[in-house]
């Protein structure tokens, strides 16, 4: 059975966000007996308490205010829908997270003609590594994400889009690397825990049965590839990336094994839940 109406929502919502029931009232121009009722019926069919009760005031419970950010969701997507169909065209906002590589390289010519065939969408593109995102993704902070594997997303729809090839970056002066163990003391320079690129160099290591590398953790291709050309460390980027980097002359690019060269993005999202906007740049894809 359906617990929660769009009136529902509106009421938990401003309940939350004018910090009681009178203010409440007034911005829903509705009387405050009203709005209180209706919060006891709807505990009722959920069997939570969202709001705690002291004297004429309420206090949102930890379960009220999770629910208030639903609220905030749905509402605005309900409002989204109903601009869409008046309108005739999408509109909205379109909330992107992506890996920088993905990014830099893919992202742009991607979302430009997405753009001229829905000028009124807002895009926002916020950028990460693949567990951060799927993290943002799973509280709903964003609407999709580019990730890239190897990822763990349960419960969460995924599209391969793109195929990236992957090379292990030094400085110029190794010119060739049979393995790993010529690395043995070198310092991996790569983004934070979450990276899957600096995952798959772990998972070579372990393959050769090599000890875990000291880690420099940046937040930036180009700072990264700055460091392995000034002879800090190695790491893993797509090739793609090292074509748009000035830096990326200074450095020398080794083949990875075939099983880890090749790497895939894939888009995430909330099956069943997608907005108008995010249908939009699926059908691009």
């Amino acid at each position: 059975m359906r617990k929660f109406d769009l009136d529902d929502l509106a009421i938990v919502q401003a309940v939350v966000a004018h910090g009681g029931v009178t203010r409440a009232a007034q911005a829903l121009h509705r009387v405050p007996s009203n709005i209180t009722t209706r919060i006891k019926q709807l505990e009722a069919r959920v069997g939570v308490t969202l709001f705690m009760r002291h004297g004429r005031g309420l206090t949102p419970t930890e379960e009220g205010r999770l629910l208030a950010v639903y609220a905030d969701r749905l509402l605005r997507l309900a409002d989204e829908a109903e601009s869409t169909l008046q309108a005739g065209r999408l509109l909205g906002t379109l909330r992107i997270g992506s890996l920088e590589s993905t990014a830099g390289t893919r992202l742009p010519q991607l979302l430009a003609s997405y753009n001229r065939s829905n000028p009124s969408v807002r895009i926002e593109l916020v950028t990460g590594t693949t567990g951060a995102l799927i993290s943002k993704l799973a509280r709903r902070d964003i609407d999709a994400a580019f990730v890239s594997e190897p990822f763990h997303a349960p419960g969460l729809a995924a599209q391969a889009v793109f195929e990236e090839e992957l090379v292990l970056i030094t400085a110029p002066h190794v010119r060739t690397l049979s393995g790993m163990d010529e690395l043995e003391h070198s310092t991996l320079i790569a983004f934070a825990s979450g990276c899957s690129y600096r995952r798959l160099l772990e998972q070579w290591r372990s393959e050769q049965g090599s000890s875990a590398l000291s880690v420099m953790e940046f937040s930036s291709y180009p700072a990264i590839v700055a460091c392995v050309a000034a002879g800090t460390g190695i790491a893993i980027v797509p090739r793609s990336v090292l074509a748009g980097l000035q830096a990326a002359r200074s450095v020398r690019a080794h083949r990875l094994p075939a099983h880890l060269a090749r790497n895939r993005t894939h888009l995430l999202w909330h099956e069943g839940q997608e907005s108008p906007a995010l249908s939009g740049l699926r059908a691009l894809l």
